[in-house]
Parts: structure tokens; sequence; C-alpha cells
């Protein structure tokens, strides 16, 4: 028969990777879905912020994963659609889900 110290023993190590799961790993899974799903989800006329800092307007799609967008009156540049970071509302400064 097993021995009960040795089974209350590993109780708190389960707590402590149970308490990981529910703070850190189940989060950071949401947000990697929701941010998966806004991807998919652009469309032309969207304002978007790029993970280097850049706000733009899509134009156009190319080649599956690639959007056209527009930068100002004379740049458009083709970028990746992984290099989006959010969508802006028209007007509002992008908010940033992640901590600085």
């Amino acid at each position: 028969m097993l021995n009960s110290p040795n089974i209350m023993g590993l109780v708190p190590f389960a707590a402590v990777i149970a308490i990981f799961y529910f703070l850190v790993i189940r989060p950071q899974n949401k947000q990697q879905k929701e941010h998966e799903q806004m991807l998919k989800d652009l469309k032309t006329g969207d304002k978007i912020l790029t993970t280097g800092g850049l706000y733009g307007t899509i134009t156009g799609f190319r080649s599956g994963e690639d959007l056209e967008v527009q930068f100002s009156q004379t740049v458009k540049l083709t970028l990746a659609r992984s290099a989006v970071q959010s969508l802006v509302s028209a007007g509002e400064p992008a908010k940033s889900k992640t901590a600085a």
C-alpha cells in the first residue's frame, strides 16, 4: 500500500502546477487564439497597428498571408499578415494588451 506521507508531499507541488496553469498558461492561450482570429478577420479598410509601431490602412490583399497597407498618401507597403499587432478604431490610439 502507498505510504500516506509520500502522497501528501506531492499535494503542494500539484497545487503550484494548477495555479500556474490557471494564472499563466490558460490566459496566454486565450489571448493567442483571439489574436489569430483577428488576423483571419482582417478586411480592406481596416486601420491597423504593426508590430513595428506603424499605423496604416489595409488597401488590399496579396497572395495568402500578405497585406497591402497604406501608411500615407504616397507610401504603400506589402506586409506579412503576422506583422499586424492590433486593429485600431477610427480616431482612437491602439491599446496594447502586453505589459511593458
